[in-house]
């Protein structure tokens, strides 16, 4: 079985398990219909919109 000759520093550890945990910025657009910056696959908050459509128009509540 394989040993190391030496042993590897906590800094040098840490780095390597550090790329595993790296956070990446989330992919925004722009809402065509009010300019506001959102994630893609989300309605917009500001004006309703999904996809080209008024998402509150399409969405029809059971009363």
């Amino acid at each position: 079985m394989a040993v190391p000759k030496q042993r590897q520093s906590k800094m040098r550890r840490d780095k390597r398990r550090a790329q595993h945990d790296k956070i990446t910025a989330p992919n925004l657009i722009t809402c065509p219909s009010c300019q506001e910056r959102i994630p893609r696959h989300i309605a917009c908050p500001a004006c309703g919109s999904f996809r080209g459509g008024n998402i509150e128009k399409l969405v029809k509540p059971n009363l």
